[in-house]
C-alpha cells in the first residue's frame, strides 16, 4: 500500500481528478490550500512576481493506493507536465505504508 500526495495550482484541479479517474482511483481526499514559494534567492530577471514572498491558490490531494495504480498515475502526471503551457507543474510523491487497518 502507498500514500499518494499530489500538489498543484488550483487551475490543475480538474485535470488531476480526471487523471485519478483514468488510474482507476475511486477514493481520494483533496483540499484547497495556499501554496508558498520564497524567491529571495532568484535573480531579479527570473522573479517576474516583483516581490520575494509568493503565495498562490493551490490544491492538495492524497489517496491510499496499490503500487500498480501509483505507477499509472505517475505516468499520467509526467505526460501532463510534458504538455503543459504554464510554468507550474503537478507535483506528486508516494510514500510506503507499513500497516493500515481495513
Amino acid at each position: 500500500m502507498k500514500l499518494l500526495i499530489i500538489t498543484a495550482i488550483t487551475a490543475f484541479e480538474e485535470d488531476i481528478k480526471q487523471m485519478l479517474k483514468e488510474a482507476e482511483v475511486t477514493t481520494f481526499t483533496y483540499k484547497h490550500v495556499t501554496g508558498y514559494r520564497d524567491s529571495t534567492m532568484d535573480s531579479i530577471e527570473n522573479n517576474w512576481f516583483g516581490y520575494e514572498m509568493n503565495e498562490n491558490e493551490s490544491v492538495l490531494f492524497y489517496a491510499f493506493l496499490k503500487k500498480e495504480k501509483v505507477d499509472v498515475f505517475f505516468d499520467l502526471v509526467e505526460q501532463k507536465n510534458a504538455k503543459k503551457e504554464s510554468k507550474s507543474s503537478i507535483h506528486v510523491a508516494s510514500i510506503n505504508i507499513e500497516k493500515i487497518n481495513s
